[in-house]
């Protein structure tokens, strides 16, 4: 390909409107365009970045024995009113209807799709196991579409499905498909964790997400540097912080706490450590209470914790669904204004439910239900009785200990690009799609959904690696791996031979390659290509070529080397071979 020929259209601001790094990059160096909020034109560079990507993922999913479909794009509502989730899923699927007024969804996702055809064309255990996958472009009517390709409304994505006879089977195609996935994201060469996670709205019992490292990530990743836990914030285990409840030491107090309404100002106030204060948050649950009212709930966590929410949703009672209360039903409840809440005699019931290590504190300081008071000296058992329910409700902070007994915990940031669940037989069982067992009775059958998201992996490659220039590509999905900038080739026909060879014999070593024909400044070339983030690059220049010399510069390294024109070539070979045989 020569750059004389291809589209290139590279900018050197971004819009105002582009708000992180792969975002501004994309776009100032042409990849795509916008056409609406979250909507956007894949350019020729960012699609052979996207045809990298899906290579691979083909490549390793039919090592798995997966098979690819294609299911449509525009779906039937009787589809999703079979599993409940036309009504379910909310503003983010697209709905419209046709002609006749039948209702159809633009499909976020496949799983109702997917399972008629299993129940339509897998009749017997015989065919069983069986994999499906499609890479395709879905839509989900974001409320905020921002974050260019990070969180748009339309992407490209692969999401498959697997169908097994029974649980057993079920956990060896999940984890088949753990194992691509790994194989996958290492062979594009991402730095990535795959994490326990929360199986979310998809459902199930068994998840991992796949998270790519990076700063700017939006999702909190927990592990242990000395074991192999991993898991996300939503997901991570808090131990108690403190392994038994001390005895009582000091005597319980009425404490005037005037205009001091949060923990920290209250510690400060007190003069005590922010790990003495206890905080309380009032929650309202689906579950209605007495006459029909909901129910209260008052979680307690140690003041410098946070509530995890998707933690306090698998408590009993909470599962259906909870909010934060409101003022009024607070002030019903408490007798007083937020702020000064605490555990200790309540105008009215409530269920409380402390954190592990909230609920191994000794002597600690707590709202009084009283607006400008506080309690100090609080011991569980004298003072108040035992927690109703103690529970992991917290999340996670650096330097906890690990769930597995091995070290203590940190926490990087990262961006989902694909994700792993076992599903049962949750959509099967709504939809009747069964199989004939083994001793010719009909059975469930047991799912597994796993999806990446094809579009999501350029912008989180981006987010993880660039610098004040541009882009920095891992090398297999890079739109092209190596340009040749070929300087004067409207006035020297040495560079232009030089360059030609030069391309010849990397297209013969297999390399995908560019030459820059364009005759522009070196100063404008090398910038182009520095912004677009191509791996290698080969200068060719007359003064060079009079000293017997191409100049090679790695655009993640940054190492400049002067080579003999006729090794050029198999340098940069070699280099993307090194690069394949460290994956």
């Amino acid at each position: 390909m020569r750059a004389s020929q291809f589209h290139l259209n590279t900018l050197k601001e971004a819009p105002a409107d582009a708000e992180i790094v792969s975002q501004k990059l994309m776009l100032r160096a042409g990849m795509i365009r916008k056409v609406a909020a979250g909507i956007y034109d894949y350019m020729p560079l960012a699609l052979r970045a996207i045809r990298k990507v899906e290579a691979i993922v083909r490549d390793e999913l039919g090592r798995a024995g997966a098979l690819e479909i294609s299911m449509p794009l525009v779906q039937p509502a009787e589809l999703w009113r079979e599993t409940g989730r036309w009504d379910k899923m909310g503003p983010e699927m697209l709905r419209l209807r046709d002609r006749h007024e039948r209702d159809f969804a633009l499909q976020p996702t496949s799983e109702e799709a997917v399972t008629d055809i299993a129940r339509q064309e897998l009749k017997s255990y015989r065919q069983l196991p069986r994999n499906f996958y499609q890479i395709q472009t879905k839509f989900r009517d974001e409320r905020r579409p921002r974050f260019g390709v990070m969180r748009g409304r339309e992407f490209i994505m692969k999401d498959g499905y697997s169908f097994d006879r029974d649980a057993e089977a079920a956990g060896k195609s999940y984890d088949a498909m753990f194992a691509a996935y790994r194989r996958i994201f290492e062979r594009i060469g991402l730095e990535y964790r795959a994490v326990a996670a929360d199986t979310g709205a998809i459902g199930g019992d068994r998840s991992h997400e796949f998270q790519v490292i990076a700063d700017t990530g939006e999702d909190a990743i927990v592990y242990c540097p000395d074991s192999s836990y991993a898991a996300n914030i939503e997901l991570a285990e808090a131990l108690s912080l403190l392994p038994a409840r001390a005895g009582a030491t000091a005597a319980l107090a009425r404490m005037a706490t005037p205009g001091h309404e949060t923990c920290e100002d209250v510690a400060r106030f007190l003069g005590a450590p922010l790990a003495a204060t206890v905080k309380s948050l009032v929650l309202a649950s689906d579950e209605t209470g007495q006459a029909g009212a909901p129910a209260i709930w008052l979680l307690l966590l140690r003041g410098d914790h946070e509530l995890n929410e998707v933690k306090a949703g698998k408590i009993d009672g909470l599962k259906a669904g909870f909010r934060f209360a409101t003022h009024a039903e607070i002030v019903d409840r408490f007798g007083c204004e937020p702020g000064y809440l605490g555990p200790i005699a309540p105008q009215k019931p409530v269920r409380i439910v402390a954190d592990r290590t909230a609920a191994n504190m000794a002597d600690f300081i707590c709202g009084a239900n009283a607006a400008g008071y506080h309690y100090t000296g609080v011991n569980w058992g004298r003072d108040l009785p035992e927690p109703d329910i103690v529970a992991d409700i917290r999340n996670v902070v650096a330097d906890d200990p690990s769930p597995d007994g091995k070290g203590l915990l940190a926490i990087d940031r990262g961006i989902e690009v694909g994700h792993v669940f076992y599903l049962g037989d949750k959509y099967s069982r709504a939809m009747n799609a069964t199989f004939l067992d083994i001793d010719g009775k009909p059975r469930f059958f047991e799912m597994g959904c796993y999806g990446i998201g094809i579009t999501r992996i350029l912008g989180a490659a981006i987010e993880q690696s660039n610098d004040e220039r541009g882009i920095i590509w891992p090398a297999a999905i890079a739109p092209f791996e190596a340009v040749i900038c070929a300087v004067g080739w409207g006035k020297s026909e040495a560079v232009r031979a030089e360059a030609r060879r030069l391309y010849e014999s990397l297209l013969a070593a297999g390399v995908d390659v560019i030459l820059d024909d364009r005759d522009e400044r070196p100063g404008v070339m090398f910038a182009d290509w520095e912004l677009i983030g191509v791996p290698h690059r080969l200068t060719v220049g007359e003064r060079g070529l009079k000293e017997g010399i191409v100049e090679y510069q790695a655009r993640r390294s940054g190492e400049q080397l002067k080579l003999d024109p006729a090794a050029a070539a198999g340098h940069v070979a070699a280099r993307l071979r090194e690069r394949l045989a460290a994956r």
